[in-house]
């Protein structure tokens, strides 16, 4: 099907219609939101004499839930700007401008009787051919086309998003009886490519792929925490990052996400799964009840398995829920050995099988819940897909798990997880065990680069569909391995391109990060045609390693922290300045050192979700490994005729001063750490390192050249530091900024005024990046910004002194 989405209808406004809108509106599509018309009118419009024919009332609902959703925190889309390509309405007066569209979403109430109700509306006005797609997680595709035209049913589906859609990266296709196979295709790409999410085509089952699993195994835990009498603090404590989940676990997420949407959907599938073998899983434990008929659904409510108070103080505190007495208590801090074990394993997949030896509550707790979930998800197979891969995509990209059921069990031991299922009397797929007895020891294996997955049909490896346009770092890292130390390992992306794949603790860049980066450099100067620096782990890179920088300060190594800063400053100069074009691949947290290294890549290919800015003032510093520099240049080159120069230069400062962070890659331009026209964004961050590398190869094609080092900055010297200091001086003597702050501030102001020069003159980098390494050298030595690094070390939060 080669069909283009210019244009989209989202028919519902609620939290889901809106969050759906704005991700359109994020890659560029033109949204049509529609709602119901009030039916009657509030107190403001009755005190204004408005009438229920005044179009800012009739389309009240749609435009009061678009601008709660765009107040939401975090936001659900990439920059306020491009909310202007969403066009509210309402189903009365606008309905008829959905025949413009190219594929229209229903997301309105759960109710079969109301969806179909707005399904033949909709038949009324859309055009033959359009897509037609329902946002349900649960009622079955089938009945809601029923009665509906033969061209409605082919190009009808499900599309199941999940809340909140910016931010969790599973797409559901759940094709009704008639829907044409090249629909499906093409949803299944654009969801890919274009949505940035992970596409999943599931069965017409209840709740679908991740719902069912993910509702299972938070079922599974609701029962196992009174059986072993736990606290929510412990589950949270044993299910959140130590086994590659959010921090908020389970049931911190279910109160974000709330109880009554999880009841909901595990009422459902308890009533409409009667040949579920785990269905009395699904039934409500005593204390869901209560909390049910309490009302303590969670963050929308105040109140759920935790709550926030404030103290007689005024301080703000977190209650926990007893489950047993049902009173709220002060969160209990819990401690297992086991989890002190797993501090030095990195790769959280090492981690499982440490957790389940565990002799004590913790190892018990993991067996039990390994083993019902293994159990379950091989039994799911071929209820709800044919795929085993399917259940970990829709895992890690609905719920957020690092890794999905099978990907633990392989982790753990086919073997050990049968073990597992045996000591809770569950019975295992059959399936499982024909793959033991062909002589598998695994679901997954890595071949050429490719990811391969056991196919329960054929019994036999197949490679799992869509990894062509991804470049997948754990599967060539071993393979194509050109040079490693502790802190980096530099792979062979083929085409000429090599990559630098940071392996540091957070990705932080310390001696062993930098000496690989200059190998590297050296090596694709050598042998090679281009240089990416991008990895596929949770951040890009947290900074430097402060711990580092204060063990030098502290004992007073200043001319072995002089080396250590100007070899970063050089490292980075030598991404400016090597004879192949760079390229970083910046995601997540790319933070202090991290964008340094960005700012200074011939391109960045940066993921929709990078958090990038210069924070080293938190720490008392000013930005030493060339941002300070970089932001001054950067600012001179916006200089236009007839600008006021101080007024840009200013802005460029108060981006380092405040430590201001982008909120998406997007924002980024807004400050100055992307550039138009130069950088740019990709939605799907795995498709990040194949477009870096295509375009580091594209731009060795096109006949690079070696940069000239730069001698030709305007730096405004005594008139722009005059500016600063009178600034600096008047916030501090409003109590705005504390005395450190002010001499972190002027450090600043005359490394980016470029000294007490009396006129503007034109310098060089080397001028800039010294005066930048002596400004951060001297901030060292002082006893604030130690407290600062330190208080960062211990707590990870910044301290103001």
């Amino acid at each position: 099907m080669n069909k283009h989405i210019k244009n989209v209808a989202v028919i519902g406004s609620g939290i889901m219609g809106s969050g759906i809108a704005c991700h359109f509106a994020n890659i560029g599509v033109n949204v049509l939101l529609l709602d119901i018309v009030p039916r009657e009118l509030n107190h403001a419009e009755l005190a204004k004499g408005l009438t229920l024919k005044d179009k800012g009332v009739r389309n009240r609902l749609v435009n009061d839930s678009l601008a709660a959703s765009l107040k939401a925190k975090p936001s659900p889309i990439y920059h306020q700007d491009f909310a202007n390509r969403i066009t509210t309405g309402n189903m009365e007066d606008d309905i008829a401008k959905v025949s413009k569209v190219d594929w229209i979403i229903e997301v309105v109430v759960e109710r079969l009787d109301i969806k179909k109700q707005v399904f033949e509306k909709l038949e009324e006005h859309r055009t033959p051919g359009t897509l037609i797609t329902s946002n349900t997680s649960g009622i079955p595709i089938h009945f809601m086309s029923e009665g509906r035209s033969d061209d409605f049913q082919k190009h009808f589906c499900g599309t199941h998003f999940f809340n909140p859609v910016r931010y969790l990266d599973l797409f559901e296709i759940i094709p009704g009886p008639k829907t044409l196979p090249e629909v499906l295709d093409f949803l299944n790409g654009y969801g890919e490519k274009f949505l940035g999410k992970t596409s999943v085509v599931s069965k017409d089952t209840p709740a679908f792929i991740g719902n069912r699993i993910g509702t299972f195994s938070i079922q599974s835990l609701f029962h196992t925490v009174k059986d072993m009498d736990m606290t929510v603090e412990e589950v949270d404590k044993l299910t959140g990052p130590v086994i590659g989940r959010p921090k908020s676990a389970t049931f911190r997420t279910v109160d974000v996400v709330g109880l009554d949407t999880l009841v909901h959907v595990a009422n459902g599938i308890h009533e409409n799964c009667p040949d579920d073998e785990r269905r009395d899983v699904f039934k409500l434990p005593g204390f869901i009840d209560t909390m049910m008929e309490n009302k303590w659904y969670g963050s929308k409510t105040d109140q759920g398995f935790y709550k926030k108070v404030k103290d007689k103080e005024g301080n703000s505190e977190i209650l926990g829920l007893d489950l047993d007495s049902m009173d709220y208590r002060p969160k209990k801090s819990t401690k297992f050995a086991v989890l002190e074990k797993t501090k030095t394993i990195d790769n959280v997949q090492d981690r499982f099988e440490v957790l389940v030896d565990d002799t004590g509550k913790a190892g018990k707790f993991y067996r039990r819940n390994f083993g019902a979930l293994f159990a379950y998800s091989s039994n799911r197979i071929p209820e709800i897909t044919d795929e085993l891969y399917k259940i970990d995509d829709a895992m890690r990209a609905g719920f957020g798990w690092g890794h999905g059921p099978f990907q633990i069990w392989d982790a753990i031991g086919i073997e050990k997880g049968l073990k597992l299922i045996e000591d809770e009397d569950l019975e295992v797929a059959e399936w499982v065990n024909e793959l033991k007895a062909s002589g598998s020891d695994s679901f997954y294996s890595v071949k050429d680069g490719a990811s391969y997955f056991y196919d329960i049909p054929s019994k036999s490896m197949k490679k799992v569909p869509g990894q062509d346009a991804f470049i997948i770092l754990d599967n060539i890292r071993k393979s194509k391995e050109v040079f490693k130390n502790k802190g980096v390992v530099v792979e062979d992306l083929g085409d000429g391109i090599l990559n630098v794949e940071f392996q540091s603790k957070m990705n932080t860049i310390g001696g062993d990060v930098l000496a690989g980066l200059n190998t590297a450099i050296d090596k694709a100067e050598k042998d090679f045609q281009g240089l990416v620096v991008g990895n596929q782990g949770a951040n890009f890179s947290v900074g430097a390693n402060i711990g580092m920088i204060f063990m030098m300060a502290v004992e007073q190594e200043y001319d072995e922290l002089n080396r250590a800063i100007k070899m970063f400053q050089d490292t980075m100069m030598r991404m400016r300045y090597s004879s192949i074009p760079t390229v970083s691949a910046p995601h997540n947290m790319t933070l202090g050192g991290g964008c340094e290294l960005s700012l200074h890549a011939d391109k960045v290919v940066a993921a929709a979700e990078t958090y990038i800015g210069l924070v080293e003032f938190g720490v008392g510093v000013i930005p030493g490994g060339g941002g300070s520099k970089e932001m001054a240049v950067r600012a001179q080159d916006t200089f236009r005729k007839g600008d006021v120069e101080l007024n840009i230069l200013q802005e460029y400062f108060l981006t380092i001063g405040m430590a201001k962070v982008s909120t998406s890659a997007y924002e980024a331009y807004d400050l100055g750490y992307l550039q138009h026209g130069k950088d740019i964004v990709v939605v799907n961050k795995d498709r990040q390192i194949a477009t870096a590398k295509a375009h580091a190869k594209l731009m060795a094609e096109a006949g690079y050249t070696q940069p000239v080092k730069r001698t030709d900055i305007k730096v405004l010297g005594k008139q722009a530091l005059g500016m600063f200091l009178v600034g600096t001086d008047s916030m501090e003597a409003s109590k705005y900024i504390s005395e450190h702050d002010r001499k972190i501030a002027d450090k600043l102001a005359y490394v980016m005024a470029g000294g007490d020069l009396s006129e503007p003159t034109r310098v060089s980098e080397q001028y800039l990046l010294n005066l930048e390494r002596e400004a951060f050298l001297s901030l060292c030595s002082e006893k604030k910004t130690l407290e600062r690094i330190q208080h960062m070390l211990k707590t990870g939060k910044p301290l103001r002194n």
